[in-house]
């Protein structure tokens, strides 16, 4: 039997090359050049940045995640601190940037908090607030007290996807969840292809919240931000996407795209907008 497939498959080779041939045609390559042809994808390449194709033109705006590692022991203190401060910063008509949300992961990273923040007028007010911030004193002691209570930090600057609903405040309380996608360098724009196509099946229970794709920081990397009642209610609703047309075949294309992915289960600070 399988040598009968073999022969088959090498007389259709044989039958395609003279064929080619015949009409003029060349074969590059090896003889098999044909058979790998049938699993390469060609990708033409492109003129214009990642960033004009996939984010939004119309508000320019720029996002900043911040993932502080926290001394146990500190936890309480640090959320104290955060909400002090924070939402003065949120507050102040100054400074052209918002607090979007402020959490505390309860699965994943432990003893972490996550601050989402959004600069309208993209790169510029973000200078603007940093060189405000520089001669603020309360920031400055806010920074040299946070100091003291952290294990590390780190931050990201993100632009969000043009198909994704743009984060507003919503009442709670909520569960959030950030899952967090490593993509393979040269995939963004397939990927925001597939999920342009998909974000209307998973907005059923208005759990989507934003989209956002790196710019400075770990780059190639996505953050979807999905909100849910409680741990029953996201099983119950990622449940329901498999029975949606097409979440299917989403699924199927876009894990390809991947090369490590990360869940955090977050509960919002007192002074979270997204409660």
């Amino acid at each position: 039997m399988a040598t009968r497939v073999l022969q088959t498959v090498g007389s259709g080779l044989k039958c395609t090359r003279n064929c080619r041939e015949s009409k003029g045609g060349s074969i590059s390559g090896s003889p098999d050049s044909w058979f790998k042809s049938l699993f390469v994808r060609k990708v033409d390449p492109r003129k214009d940045a990642h960033a004009q194709l996939l984010s939004k033109k119309e508000d320019n705006n720029l996002y900043k995640i911040q993932f502080h590692n926290v001394k146990p022991e500190c936890l309480d203190d640090y959320n104290e601190l955060c909400e002090e401060v924070l939402p003065s910063i949120h507050a102040n008509p100054e400074y052209p940037c918002e607090l979007v949300g402020t959490w505390n992961t309860w699965y994943g990273e432990q003893d972490q908090a996550v601050h989402l923040w959004r600069y309208r007028g993209g790169y510029p007010a973000l200078t603007e607030v940093m060189n405000k911030l520089r001669q603020n004193k309360d920031f400055i002691k806010y920074r040299t007290e946070r100091g003291k209570m952290l294990l590390s930090r780190r931050n990201q600057l993100l632009l969000e996807f043009s198909f994704w609903n743009e984060p507003t405040p919503r009442p709670g309380p909520n569960i959030y969840e950030l899952r967090s996608y490593q993509l393979r360098p040269g995939t963004m724009i397939e990927w925001g292809n597939y999920w342009a196509r998909a974000i209307d099946i998973r907005q059923q229970n208005q759990e989507a919240v934003g989209g956002f794709f790196s710019q400075i920081g770990s780059l190639y990397q996505v953050h979807h931000l999905w909100a849910y009642k409680d741990l029953q209610s996201r099983e119950n609703t990622r449940n329901a996407a498999w029975q949606r047309e097409g979440w299917d075949e989403v699924v199927y294309y876009t894990v390809p795209l991947i090369q490590h992915m990360e869940s955090r289960i977050m509960i919002p600070m007192k002074t979270s907008p997204l409660k």
